[in-house]
């Protein structure tokens, strides 16, 4: 779809308010890979791969941390302000979607952005941080049996604005990105085309990313990932039951309890965080992890998550015999974030201070994040624009020592490969109340 090319008239800041959308639906996701383009046959062709290897590997690296630190940091402000809700996003899902951002923005717009997503841009070159990606992104849309993953941008551009060259190919090159001309004029056809859109490259699982567009809406940019993948180790049915779910002390329902009886998994008891970190994996390059905090301890895991909490437990996981419960549910959550982001240093572009002149030379800004997550969870695996499936199996002998692990109270969970982390949540209610 070809971008309009009629040339606006330059108008002063603050004369007109253009508006900048980003919509971002989810789901959860894990592949990586590397890609290196052929370079020329020479007598160092070996040396220079190894030296590519070395700069992709190394952004990799940073990339991890910082998606691992953005995640933590976003999950204690979401948490904090319902923390007695559910908790589902994508994180890096998010920085995707704001690192193309990125490449429109200039000055201090830009470096809230990037520093935003947690990264040290002495450590780690602009340019580092988009070919990491490039390579991320073109890892990804895998299909085969048990496991899917698709994922994208698109931009959908009013049929007045006029995007500048850079802009249009370094987001086409690096981010794989596609671009709709779309009458914003008329707004409710705008949001068809935008909703029909997320709803085919979800396969139905987000049908209305928009209930609605604003007046002053001349562009929106959408990230989406698609993720569906079986359980390594599948639950069967008939060992699901009803059980009790501890929601609080006051609150207690019934859920549909999967079991899954002498399951060999890798776990590990946290007693400094006082919590069960247990690993479940899919088929194909992802891994689920579910925390289970101790009784009233939730607070004291939320407070202490970071990268090094992460990977001390990844490195502590030990294969274990256990007998694991673990609810069946499906919940979604649905995220303005213009208000949140800016408490984590992303600010000036969401204001008339926004430098996105590498965009257009019109004087736009950010005026809604919205980020929708789904995540479906049962015996057979995961679906969704963000979904996780976890099986549990039936009760245990009485003089059997095999251990026993409940998720019959809230718990975290996080989805993740060897990298990166793709989706987080907090299942407080698995009835999605």
């Amino acid at each position: 779809m070809e971008y309009s090319i009629r040339r606006l008239e330059r108008v002063e800041v603050g004369k007109m308010q253009s508006t900048y959308l980003l919509g971002l639906f989810i789901a959860v996701f894990c592949a990586t890979g590397l890609g290196h383009p052929d370079s020329e046959k020479a007598p160092t062709d070996d040396l220079i791969q190894e030296e590519q290897r070395d700069v992709i590997n190394r952004a990799f690296s940073v990339m991890s941390t910082s998606n691992a630190e953005f995640a933590f940091h976003l999950y204690k402000k979401l948490a904090s302000e319902n923390p007695m809700g559910n908790v589902l996003f994508s994180p890096l899902s998010l920085s995707i979607a704001f690192a193309l951002l990125s490449l429109g923005a200039g000055g201090t717009t830009k470096t809230q952005i990037l520093e935003g997503l947690r990264f040290n841009l002495t450590e780690i070159p602009e340019a580092e941080i988009h070919r990491g990606f490039q390579e991320l992104i073109q890892s990804f849309n895998i299909s085969n049996n048990g496991f899917k993953l698709n994922t994208g941008n698109a931009l959908f551009i009013g049929k007045n604005l006029e995007l500048l060259e850079k802009f249009q190919g370094d987001s086409k090159s690096l981010y794989s990105t596609e671009a709709f001309s779309t009458d914003f004029l008329n707004p409710e056809l705008a949001k068809k085309q935008i909703n029909d859109y997320v709803k085919n490259q979800t396969q139905g699982k987000i049908p209305q990313l928009f209930d609605s567009l604003e007046e002053n809406t001349v562009m929106v940019l959408v990230n989406y990932i698609f993720f569906k993948a079986k359980w390594e180790t599948p639950f069967h049915p008939s060992d699901t039951h009803t059980k009790e779910f501890y929601v609080s002390e006051e609150k207690v329902i019934e859920v549909p309890m999967m079991y899954k009886n002498k399951l060999f998994t890798r776990v590990f008891q946290d007693k400094e965080l006082f919590c069960t970190v247990v690993e479940l994996k899919y088929i194909g390059n992802a891994t689920a992890l579910f925390i289970l905090p101790d009784e009233k301890k939730m607070k004291d895991v939320e407070d202490a998550l970071s990268s090094e909490v992460l990977n001390k437990w990844k490195n502590s996981l030990k294969q274990s015999e256990i007998k694991l419960f673990l609810p069946r549910f499906s919940i979604s959550r649905n995220y303005e974030l213009q208000k949140i982001l800016p408490t984590m240093g992303i600010e000036d572009v969401f204001t008339n201070r926004a430098n996105l002149s590498g965009i257009t030379e019109q004087n736009i800004k950010v005026s809604k994040v919205v980020h929708k997550a789904v995540m479906d969870v049962d015996e057979a695996g995961t679906e969704a624009s963000a979904a996780t499936g976890i099986e549990i199996a039936l009760v245990s002998s009485m003089y059997d020592s095999t251990p026993v692990i409940k998720f019959n109270r809230p718990f975290l969970l996080l989805l993740s490969n060897e990298r990166d982390i793709f989706f987080m949540g907090k299942v407080r209610n698995p009835q999605n109340e």
